[in-house]
């Protein structure tokens, strides 16, 4: 068996198998031949963070990376890396465009014996990221079609829908007629804002499109698991970086010859930490010891629920922002771990949504410690229940269950007085500051 995963960045579930307003015809077409996963979680909605937990099966505060790759942060142990356990199984390793779990040019110490296209550091924000995804797309396409004496490992990662978005004017896309999805405010600016991505969301589509034609073309479809996902929610204000479901939430969908759920969906609650030790499963691999997730065989062969509650967590991002969440079915708690209750705005990526709201005077709002809230009759996580007496067992419950993940994984919040020192030399912005761009940064 080969294994191919495709990867787009800060998609969440905003594409059209998942029911909105979001042409992707090679993704549907996709969905059809895979078990789509409509409850699945990153690990930390953040973009290191989120991949690092996915390619190594651990939360990011246990391997590493508690931060931006670009920014300095890095992976304690890059063996552990999927592409690097997959190479000592024997595997053909190749790399096609972005990741984000080491610096670009460091991308052969995560195990990829062969980079097809260079990566592109994610601060780089002027070139065309529509020709930068076409063309790793085809290197991908040559790859599947040279002769493999061995099984192997294809990451082929797009640089889209990340911002900055390529501009949608002359597609025919008209944003009168686009609702921004909530809780973004329906204005002007923002449906020009979401017109850009829904071209960004479309350069996506045809690439993946391309790479799985190559797939079929080179006759490997009935010996490679395709997996299909992205790191966590849109770019976006109380999306990104919010370990709310508007940023925890991810696409996931995963095709393998034999799959018996393939053309369904589950509902069930699964975790991007989960994937590793499935992976191993279906290659008939011995799953190794450091991994946190748990297979979703059960699920996917016999439609056996393999979770009862899922954790996501940022630590830092563009700035410090500690919180830890736990999910159920029915519930969510998030907490933060230190006494800063501003905004932290260097978190949200620039756009026009975040100037709507500094000028409607967002950034003077409190943030709450914590935050608790009943999926069921609430699903937007709008009426924070934390004070409520009625659902006091629940806090204590949730929160020793948080506690009990924490401990088990090693969380380092759970024994630094002040903070989680960041590793020396890397970037960090002011919570205070507005903008991650404006050089303010921590000593």
């Amino acid at each position: 068996m080969n294994l191919v995963y495709l990867h787009t960045h800060d998609s969440g579930r905003w594409l059209q198998p998942y029911g909105h307003s979001v042409p992707t015809p090679n993704l549907m077409a996709f969905a059809a031949q895979s078990l789509l996963f409509r409850n699945a979680y990153c690990c930390g909605p953040t973009c290191s963070p989120s991949r690092a937990g996915l390619l190594t099966g651990m939360a990011p505060h246990t391997n590493g990376m508690l931060g931006l790759a670009h920014r300095g942060f890095a992976l304690y142990e890059p063996q552990k890396h999927l592409a690097a356990f997959l190479h000592r199984h024997g595997f053909e390793t190749a790399l096609s465009g972005i990741q984000h779990e080491t610096e670009v040019g460091n991308e052969h110490t995560l195990g990829y014996e062969t980079i097809l296209a260079p990566g592109m550091q994610m601060d780089q924000l002027h070139f065309d990221t529509v020709q930068y995804d076409l063309d790793n797309a085809e290197a991908a396409v040559r790859f599947l079609r040279q002769p493999h004496d061995r099984p192997f490992f294809l990451s082929y990662g797009m640089f889209n829908t990340h911002r900055a978005y390529p501009d949608h004017r002359g597609t025919g896309i008209n944003p009168d007629y686009l609702l921004p999805p909530w809780p973004v405010a329906d204005t002007p600016e923002n449906r020009e804002d979401m017109a850009d991505y829904l071209y960004s969301a479309q350069v996506a589509d045809r690439c993946v499109g391309r790479v799985l034609e190559g797939l079929k073309e080179a006759g490997l479809e009935e010996n490679t698991i395709v997996l299909v996902t992205t790191d966590h929610g849109l770019a976006l204000p109380l999306m990104k970086c919010n370990l709310y479901d508007t940023g925890i939430g991810v696409a996931l969908m995963l095709r393998y010859p034999g799959n018996p759920s393939a053309g369904r969906v589950t509902d069930a609650l699964v975790s991007q930490v989960d994937l590793f030790p499935t992976l191993c499963d279906l290659l008939k691999l011995p799953r190794p010891d450091w991994l946190q997730g748990v297979s979703l065989l059960p699920l996917i062969e016999r439609g056996e629920a393999v979770r009862s509650e899922i954790f996501s967590e940022v630590t830092y991002h563009a700035a410090y922002e500690p919180q830890r969440c736990i999910r159920t079915n029915d519930w969510k708690l998030i907490v933060r771990y230190d006494d800063y209750r501003g905004v932290v705005a260097p978190n949200i990526d620039e756009c026009p949504a975040k100037n709507g709201l500094a000028r409607a005077g967002y950034y003077r709002r409190l943030m709450p410690r914590e935050e608790l809230y009943n999926l069921k009759t609430d699903p937007v996580e709008r009426q924070n229940l934390i004070d409520d007496p009625a659902c006091a067992e629940i806090y204590h419950d949730l929160l020793h269950r948080l506690n009990r993940w924490m401990q088990a994984t090693g969380d380092p919040l759970l024994s630094v007085r002040h903070r989680v020192p960041k590793p020396e030399g890397a970037q960090v912005n002011l919570r205070e500051s507005i903008d991650p761009q404006d050089g303010v940064y921590e000593a």
